[in-house]
């Protein structure tokens, strides 16, 4: 009998689940069960992966009967946040080129599911049987009539796709992962290797998105996957960089274009816009200081930060911002400066008098920001935010502020 039909068959063990969910699961683990009807590895799975749904993906939390696979898939699946980000990239596209969305690393499906919806059809590739068969029960309870399921590897079903590539989308999260469960960034150490299976991949469909990594230099992605790459997209959920996903198309010209996502606002600008040398402040009397999101971070376009707001660096490598007016729709954090001192133990102490605990930062400063902290004799926390820095003038120097 296959896998899920045996648990789903176990009325005492669905029954344990639906009654111990709320519970912490390592003290039911320890604790275990004397009904030996009950599985309790399987409901233990069931009860930590709906706990985490709540969190991560709440709609599908709140469907009685959906199943969930074992930790190390609940780990690595989608947030509901970024699925649903990668559904309006599927949705962007013309119509007559998402008729069929082929998810070659299908895994838990989160992503499948929300971007299915934006196709005619939609093919489930997923080489672990137990998956497969989560997946069937998922899908249909989440009302996915254009899904079909199929258990077999990438590769094989590669062989014999005979998609219209015209009209077809590819979508890949490869495991990173190698044979000792250890982890992997690169694209070539990935589980399909993307960069072997491109030719294949296009031979089979125009448009192909994949999702790498956010450890990854997205340079090296876009030199390493070639002139195909239309589009890069890093998304951060709450100011922490969550996917680096690369849209590629057969037929593309020029250069990508680069969106910086957080929290669904977005910085958009293309290689050229970036000039690498952000407009650098050029005094020292500033009322407001910005740091940007974690997408932006990890992009590096600060020249083009510079650009699109009326912002100044306070140098190249510090990658803080001030200006003398309050700019609302800023892609970061904003800050009022309320006293910036130098280094010198003399301004030091005046300047933090009376402060005993803080929120510390450094960027481009000789000290960690638990060093500075200690220096300072400052407790973490509060509502007063201390970031160490050096300046265009290579002074380095302690801006302590409050939040907007």
């Amino acid at each position: 009998m296959p896998y899920l039909c045996t648990k789903m068959k176990n009325g005492e063990t669905i029954r344990f689940v639906r009654e111990h969910r709320e519970e912490d699961v390592r003290t039911l683990a320890l604790r275990g069960c004397r009904d030996e009807g009950v599985d309790l590895p399987w409901a233990l799975d069931q009860i930590q992966g709906w706990q985490t749904a709540r969190r991560k993906l709440p709609s599908w939390a709140a469907i009685d009967g959906i199943v969930y696979p074992p930790h190390l898939s609940m780990e690595q699946c989608s947030s509901e946040a970024t699925a649903i980000y990668k559904n309006g990239i599927v949705n962007s596209l013309p119509e007559e080129c998402r008729e069929t969305l082929i998810d070659l690393t299908g895994g838990f499906g989160v992503d499948f599911a929300f971007m299915a919806k934006c196709c005619c059809r939609a093919i489930y590739v997923e080489r672990q049987e137990h998956l497969c068969e989560i997946a069937k029960n998922n899908f249909e309870l989440l009302g996915l009539r254009n899904a079909t399921v199929i258990n077999r590897d990438a590769e094989s079903v590669l062989d014999e796709m005979t998609a219209d590539p015209a009209s077809t989308l590819l979508y890949l999260d490869p495991a990173r992962r190698d044979g000792n469960s250890a982890r992997t960034y690169a694209i070539e150490d990935c589980t399909p290797n993307m960069l072997a299976l491109l030719p294949r991949l296009f031979g089979v469909a125009r448009h192909i998105l994949i999702k790498l990594s956010p450890m990854l230099d997205w340079h090296k992605a876009v030199n390493d996957l070639g002139q195909c790459v239309a589009q890069v997209h890093i998304v951060s959920i709450n100011n922490e960089c969550k996917e680096l996903l690369i849209l590629m198309s057969s037929n593309h010209q020029g250069e990508p274009v680069i969106h910086c996502v957080n929290d669904g606002k977005s910085l958009i600008y293309t290689a050229s816009d970036d000039n690498g040398v952000p407009t650098i402040a050029g005094n020292n009397d500033a009322k407001y200081l910005y740091e940007p999101n974690a997408s932006i971070m990890k992009a590096g376009c600060f020249s083009v930060v510079t650009q699109r707001y009326p912002v100044a660096a306070l140098a190249t490598a510090s990658h803080l911002f001030v200006s003398n007016n309050e700019i609302k729709d800023f892609p970061g954090r904003s800050f009022i400066i309320d006293a910036v001192t130098t280094t010198n133990k003399k301004e030091q102490a005046q300047a933090f008098a009376g402060i005993t605990c803080a929120n510390v930062a450094t960027r481009n400063f000789p000290l960690t920001a638990q060093q500075l902290r200690q220096r300072l004799k400052l407790k973490d926390g509060g509502d007063i935010y201390v970031f160490g820095t050096t300046n265009a003038m290579g002074q380095h120097q302690l801006y302590i502020c409050h939040k907007i």
